[in-house]
């Protein structure tokens, strides 16, 4: 017995001074080797004791920073950052990844100075130049973080430093609206990485805005082959697919973002102007009505609104007006949907809840021209003529190259006695390109 504990003792006392042979340098290789091959809790213990063993060693602070942050442990990733600084105050690196674990808190602006920083100490840091461009968008600061990724394209870096690069400056200039180079940015970076779907989701949103909605369909149609989970793509797809009038392709898409969120309500309001279009009334006010309804608070906010002719040929050449343009982007404000609800209640021979449609559309954005004018239709049509030149007027106040305004005021003031004004009206109708205008001044105006 005595001998076997003399044995076990010397056998637990080797191996304690094996383990004190062992150095700070050892256990830092040790945490290297381990973060190279993804084990970050085994790496974070390793640098953790080689910390322990050498507490002023700047790169064993780094080094399990870094671990931190591949764990998600941002907070604790920081305090290692900063000791690091504190022991090595001209570390690029230190502050970069820094940094990046300020910006995955949503520290924005301490970010973008530790960003600053690192570039003052390594201005060739391709990766730093694309990272505080990336947060120069969080800041909403779009044409310096496109000279940023100008910067990281100028050091000509990976492909994946340039395609990141090539996307985010497409985006930013999206948000400033220079779509057509977003466009060619979108595109260079699809060239070199084209298996992300946000990229091509991104150019069909910029050719769109150019008019290119054939272009966007084939963008977005790429877009939901490599993500068939993305609703927003689908309601971007059959929207340009409205665009081209092709309501029913439309109405497809439009299901699937829906079934893929149930509180799509871009979607409802899609699905809702196309129906109104293919003159399927009732499902076109059941989801217009979900477009305005679905988590809308604002819903029941308070209303506030700032010849000769014959009555019967008035209704005629009134009814003879189609409605025209084209499908709307959906808006926070959801005004699109009221104004298109109200165009179906009104085909629909349901006047009342179309004025009260139109009514909120207008009191949601007062610019909207195109429901200033049907407002107006829908008023004369209640023999309500006042009040309908009142919103021609608006239109035209809004938009003064709307020649069915001019026409419709027109008509209605000649009805009631004004028919120099009523004239006036139909022949400035005229010029603006509504050649019907003419008819009517051959025949009442003369």
């Amino acid at each position: 017995m005595f001998k076997k504990l003399s044995i076990l003792s010397f056998l637990l006392t080797f191996c304690l001074i094996a383990n004190a042979q062992q150095t700070a340098a050892d256990f830092f290789n040790i945490g290297v080797s381990k973060s190279k091959s993804a084990d970050y809790i085994g790496a974070l213990t390793a640098f953790s004791t080689s910390i322990a063993m050498n507490p002023e060693n700047a790169q064993s602070y780094y080094n399990r920073g870094l671990a931190k942050q591949a764990l998600k442990d941002h907070r604790g990733a920081i305090l290692d950052f900063d000791r690091c600084i504190d022991l090595s105050s001209k570390d690029a690196l230190a502050f970069l990844y820094r940094g990046l674990s300020k910006s995955a808190q949503d520290n924005y602006r301490g970010s973008l100075q530790d960003f600053n920083r690192s570039l003052e100490l390594n201005p060739e840091d391709a990766y730093a130049f694309l990272q505080r461009g990336i947060i120069r968008i969080k800041l909403s600061e779009y044409r310096r973080a496109i000279e940023d990724f100008n910067s990281v394209l100028d050091l000509n870096p990976d492909n994946d430093s340039k395609y990141q690069a090539y996307y985010s400056r497409g985006y930013c200039r999206a948000e400033l609206e220079d779509y057509r180079n977003s466009i060619t940015d979108y595109s260079k970076s699809i060239d070199l990485n084209p298996k992300r779907s946000q990229s091509y989701a991104s150019r069909g949103f910029s050719r769109m805005k150019v008019e290119d909605f054939i272009g966007s369909i084939k963008d977005f149609d790429e877009a939901v082959k490599l993500n068939p989970e993305d609703s927003e793509s689908f309601y971007s797809r059959g929207f340009a697919k409205s665009k081209i009038e092709d309501f029913r392709g439309g109405i497809n898409d439009y299901n699937i973002a829906i079934q893929l969120n149930p509180n799509n309500t871009a979607a409802f309001y899609g699905r809702g102007y196309s129906y109104s279009k293919l003159n399927n009334q009732r499902n076109a006010i059941s989801d217009l009505t979900e477009a305005i309804e679905i988590g809308n608070n604002k819903k029941n906010a308070k209303v506030i609104y700032a010849g000769r002719l014959t009555k019967g040929t008035l209704d005629n050449l009134r009814a003879a007006i189609k409605d025209g343009g084209s499908i709307e982007t959906f808006s926070e404000d959801r005004s699109e949907a009221y104004y298109t609800r109200g165009i179906a209640n009104f085909i629909s021979g349901d006047e009342k809840d179309a004025l009260e449609d139109l009514n909120k559309s207008i009191e949601l954005n007062p610019t909207y021209a195109d429901a200033h004018f049907r407002r107006g239709m829908v008023r004369s049509t209640m023999g309500l003529q006042y009040e309908a030149i009142a919103d021609f007027s608006n239109t035209i106040k809004i938009d003064g190259s709307y020649a069915e305004a001019y026409y419709m005021r027109g008509l209605i003031k000649h009805t009631i006695g004004d028919v120099n004004g009523g004239c006036y009206d139909l022949s400035r109708a005229g010029e603006l390109g509504y050649s019907s205008s003419y008819n009517i001044i051959r025949e009442y105006c003369n």
